[in-house]
């Protein structure tokens, strides 16, 4: 393939990271621990009863991981903020260390010419909010609006982009409906709240950034799946629609005004109970641009034994296509679509891919051998990229997810994502082959050298 246009030169290279899968350290100068802490603690809950109890310890070698996000030329990072590491107690007494910490990260980055993108949830709840309810009692608005403004007060005079929630349907189908993530509650009685407090919290935090934030770029983050029907069967059509509303457009939509996708999904009304008086209102904000996050597709079948959905997705390994080390089916048209299906609404004003990437089983130790499997599945992503922003003006930018290997949630640390090698017993890093090659790409973008990929 080549690339025979160029990507805008004010095009926004980068790549990402989150505080509960590589920080480590939780109790470290007065953190508080979080529901991800305690979950990983759970015997049988985390592949291998692996923990992240200490995973890339970010915490103590974040200097050196900006060394490496320097020597690779990547000029922009997306990283979190741990809320019990600045609010062990999720609200009250505000933990100063804590906050530090994300200052000496932040000035780290600006001094060497990295532009920090913040998010503020990316799944860490502090543990002592679960215990009140966590995502379904309704005071987490007010616990939320208390953190965005103590973050928005001490770091937004560094910090002007920022994502507000990662991938909520995310946390609150796998955590509060599921239970294969933590908090690990399952149900409908825990997914209704959750998912409308949550998306409660998507605008209130928006809000209070716009006001606190002087010239703030504020997103917000949606997993987003190609999803296709098994057959042309109206059955599978139908099963389709409900999956693609389900995974894609649940939180998305009240954000823009749309309320929620009840037409097809009836289950959804349920959520009448949890509503008051100006909520629709409320889950509204004008984001500045929505984060796309995309992985893979998914393919539906209709299925009536299946509760609330009536449809059940076909694991991917039953369908004989090439698979990550997650199972996940390689399938990189999955990103143009999912872009072009954002770019749609007419009041998405940009788009950024806040997360594409993809992990492979890797030799182990790793001595910077090759890792081919991920570069081709960068290349393959990139073009797609490119062939989305040759039909819409409203992509920004793309960051490769990860950085670096890390805790990765139910999967424990088998799945290797990064861009950079993490030996968990020693944290030696190990640029690997991807990492030089995503710096070569970037280099090339900025030359504007014609690109054969």
């Amino acid at each position: 393939m080549i690339i025979q246009e160029h990507f805008p030169t004010d095009f926004i290279w980068g790549t990402a990271t989150s505080a509960a899968q590589t920080e480590g350290m939780p109790e470290a100068d007065g953190s508080g621990l979080s529901i991800w802490d305690d979950f990983s603690q759970r015997k049988g809950k985390i592949k291998n009863n692996h923990t992240n109890q200490l995973g890339c310890n970010f915490y103590t070698h974040y200097n050196e991981d900006i060394e490496i996000l320097k020597k690779l030329e990547i000029p922009n990072f997306r990283f979190s903020i741990a809320w019990p590491r600045v609010y062990p107690m999720g609200y009250g007494h505000v933990n100063h260390p804590g906050l530090d910490f994300y200052k000496r990260l932040i000035d780290k980055c600006l001094e060497n010419n990295i532009r920090p993108w913040v998010t503020l949830y990316h799944w860490d709840l502090p543990s002592a909010l679960e215990s009140k309810g966590g995502w379904t009692n309704r005071n987490i608005v007010s616990w939320f609006k208390d953190y965005v403004l103590t973050i928005a007060m001490h770091l937004g005079d560094r910090v002007k982009d920022w994502i507000v929630l990662n991938e909520p349907m995310a946390f609150t189908g796998a955590g509060y409906f599921l239970g294969l993530h933590a908090p690990g509650r399952m149900g409908m009685g825990n997914f209704i709240p959750a998912m409308h407090h949550a998306a409660l919290c998507q605008a209130e935090g928006a809000r209070i950034l716009r006001s606190e934030v002087r010239n703030a770029n504020i997103g917000t983050s949606f997993s987003m799946s190609q999803v296709e029907p098994l057959t042309q069967n109206p059955a599978d059509i139908i099963a389709s629609e409900k999956i693609h509303a389900l995974l894609n457009r649940l939180f998305l939509e009240p954000a823009l005004g749309y309320g929620y996708p009840v037409k097809e999904l009836p289950f959804l009304q349920k959520v009448e109970r949890y509503m008051r008086q100006g909520d629709e209102k409320r889950m509204q904000f004008d984001f500045d641009f929505i984060g796309v996050q995309n992985y893979t597709r998914e393919i539906v079948a209709a299925n009536w034994y299946t509760p609330y959905l009536q449809a059940r997705i076909i694991p991917a390994k039953l369908r004989n296509v090439a698979l990550t080390a997650m199972d996940w089916e390689i399938h990189p048209p999955a990103l143009h679509h999912v872009l072009k299906f954002a770019a749609g609404y007419d009041n998405v004003k940009s788009i950024i891919v806040s997360e594409n990437g993809a992990a492979f089983h890797e030799p182990q130790p790793h001595n910077g051998e090759s890792d081919n499997n991920r570069i081709e599945f960068l290349k393959q992503n990139v073009y797609q990229l490119q062939k989305a922003l040759s039909e819409t003006d409203k992509i920004k930018g793309y960051f490769v997810w990860s950085l670096l290997d890390n805790f990765e949630w139910a999967e424990g640390f088998d799945p290797r994502f990064g861009l950079v090698h993490v030996d968990f017993e020693t944290q030696k890093r190990t640029i690997k082959h991807s990492g030089y090659w995503y710096r070569k790409f970037i280099m090339e973008q900025m030359s504007k050298a014609e690109i054969t990929i």
